[in-house]
């Protein structure tokens, strides 16, 4: 049987108006680039390291 991999839900909260172009670009490598929109990724520690740079813009909304 295959493992299910963990996914990780986080929402933006905030802008990226006014932020560096490295934390803009997270964003979008995140797949989020509008505020309240909801992205469910893979949980891994390069996905974990990006949520850490943009932490004051997101959320974790459920951790599966």
């Amino acid at each position: 049987m295959a493992k299910a991999a963990k996914t990780i839900k986080i929402e933006q909260l905030g802008s990226p108006i006014r932020r560096e172009a490295s934390q803009r670009a997270t964003l979008v490598g995140l797949g989020l680039n509008k505020i309240g929109r909801v992205a469910e990724l893979e949980d891994s520690p390069s996905v974990r390291g990006m949520i850490a740079k943009v932490q004051h813009l997101v959320r974790i909304v459920d951790e599966k």
